[in-house]
């Protein structure tokens, strides 16, 4: 790519085109910077600097990108909060105990050792291939916090030389603590001692460690991770999540009860209820940072200084402030690369997937520039929950003919008035034609839950009318819509027209310079799936509720 040379797309070892390798790249970049995806690895170092390179050849990573595994490979995970191990904090002889550190190793890895054993796989190829390898992933959370307790900023090169520090201590005392295993119950059955030594991890080892392991072997061909941790740093008194900075300092989160009501309770970053806990209200040093005021290349440096001594991978996000300029953003990727890092994750706020919140900052109305752009005569209307259904609501009902369908299709759209402003509220689609059931019924409730909750719903015309049918669309009074779906969506869109939510087809909504938003909250970007909040952001490769906690990854 530096040199704009030429790449093969090749699959099956079958040429299918030549393009340019620079071209490839700023492809790549362009989708990551307008859309977040796709996700970025450096397969190539994965394989030079995995321990078991003589025996496998990877070629992807977990969902998070913690974990390169081999075709039916598995890794267990598991985390050391080093913020617990900090003995006086926020003072002078402020320092991590690492002897307690050492110890915990040592107990992990053993405990993480048994799992393999005890675990039951879906597939005999998946216990074998855990079996002769013994994969585990020990890693961290709580870092950010262990270094505010020190006294360090999150992205200097102090906290990196110190990441650095902990992770080596982590990574010697993992293989001296696998020897010990391999010395009491046998190596892995896939060890071979002078080709995994000569592996590109084993060749930076201490030479201690690899004199150990040339003598005795070792239980677990790799072991060490760093995962998403944002459930468990939760139970653990709210620590930073694995190698992130902490994302916000406090913030409201909704909790479910037994009985199906929602209470709030204030999160507390674990770090900063220590320091209150020992200064009461004095203000913060200058030291303490958040993901949203770190500059995108201070996440790098953490994530190189941890990636040095950890055998696997890492998962960690780099957020980008939304007005990075294009080459700054694709700046990020090459210093990943340049540094030594195994993949690169960002998350820059944009059109698809919405903004990152500041949750810790009082909720305020946004400015018109930042505002969502819906609009209802003025006003941008949210709903934190969703609305109960009116006895009665205004509405409309449209026939749509499909030409390849025995029966009209009807759709009623129902408005709710706001404030004196019709906007949608809910969606019913019907047909005698029993192939469309299932779909007209989980589309009807899918964008009738989308309207209940306000916001801007304008997304949900667009989406509809960019289905297209594999097997063609059809000719509609002139103009050609390219699915059932596209046209369910042109219906929608001309209703929303109808009624003056929309400014006209294709131009979007009407925009007021004077628009507010009537909901204090003052949510962006998608709903939380889980509780229906805007307080979905990016932690560890994973969107992550801010306020019940939800993950797609678990």
């Amino acid at each position: 790519m530096k040199a704009d040379g030429p790449w093969d797309l090749v699959f099956k070892d079958k040429v299918y085109k030549t393009v340019q390798a620079r071209d490839l790249w700023n492809a790549i970049m362009k989708s990551t910077y307008e859309q977040a995806e796709p996700g970025v690895i450096f397969i190539d170092r994965i394989n030079q600097m995995n321990n078991l390179g003589y025996c496998e050849n990877i070629s992807a990573t977990n969902p998070c990108g913690e974990q390169p595994l081999p075709p039916y490979g598995a890794c267990l995970l598991g985390s050391i909060n080093l913020a617990k191990l900090v003995k006086n904090e926020f003072e002078a002889g402020a320092k991590l105990d690492e002897a307690e550190l050492e110890d915990l190793v040592a107990l992990a890895v053993r405990m993480m050792d048994n799992v393999v054993d005890a675990s039951n796989f879906p597939l005999p190829a998946q216990a074998e291939e855990a079996r002769n390898k013994r994969r585990i992933g020990l890693g961290v959370t709580g870092l950010a916090d262990a270094l505010l307790m020190v006294g360090l900023r999150y992205g200097s090169d102090e906290a990196a030389a110190q990441t650095e520090a902990w992770m080596k201590r982590i990574a010697r005392a993992s293989y001296l603590a696998s020897v010990a295993l391999a010395k009491e119950k046998g190596a892995f059955p896939l060890f071979d001692a002078k080709k995994y030594l000569a592996t590109g991890n084993m060749m930076q080892m201490d030479k201690d460690v690899r004199d150990a392991i040339a003598k005795h072997g070792i239980r677990n061909a790799l072991l060490t991770s760093i995962a998403p941790t944002g459930t468990i740093s939760l139970y653990a008194g709210n620590v930073s999540s694995g190698i992130e900075p902490v994302f916000a300092y406090a913030y409201t989160r909704k909790v479910l009860q037994k009985d199906g009501s929602r209470t709030e309770e204030e999160v507390v970053d674990y770090a900063v209820q220590a320091w209150r806990e020992k200064f009461g209200d004095a203000e913060l040093p200058d030291y303490f940072v958040n993901a949203q005021t770190l500059a995108p290349m201070d996440h790098v440096k953490m994530q190189a200084a941890a990636q040095k001594w950890i055998d696997s991978s890492i998962s960690k996000t780099i957020n980008c402030p939304e007005d990075i300029s294009f080459e700054a953003f694709k700046d990020v990727y090459m210093e990943a690369y340049e540094t030594g890092c195994k993949g690169c994750t960002t998350y820059r706020p944009n059109d698809i997937t919405g903004s990152v919140l500041s949750v810790s900052e009082p909720a305020k109305a946004l400015e018109a520039k930042d505002a969502p752009k819906e609009s209802t005569g003025g006003e941008v209307i949210y709903m934190s929950e969703p609305l109960d259904r009116p006895a009665e609501l205004e509405g409309a009902t449209y026939k749509l003919k499909w030409p390849d369908s025995e029966h009209a299709i009807y759709i009623t759209v129902n408005d709710l008035v706001v404030g004196g402003h019709r906007r949608p509220f809910e969606v019913f689609i019907n047909s005698k034609n029993m192939e469309h059931f299932a779909w007209t019924v989980a589309l009807t409730r899918m964008v009738s839950a989308v309207f209940r909750r306000g916001g801007d719903v304008s997304f949900v015309v667009e989406e509809l009318k960019a289905v297209f049918d594999p097997r063609g669309g059809a000719w509609i009074k002139g103009k050609y819509v390219p699915s059932i779906l596209a046209a369910i969506g042109g219906v929608i869109e001309k209703h929303m027209i109808s009624t003056g939510f929309l400014a006209g087809e294709g131009q979007g909504l009407k925009e007021d310079p004077q628009q507010q938003v009537v909901n204090l909250d003052a949510p962006r970007g998608k709903a939380c799936p889980s509780c229906g909040s805007f307080e979905l952001r990016m932690v560890e490769g994973c969107m992550t509720c801010g306020s019940c906690g939800h993950s797609k990854c678990g």
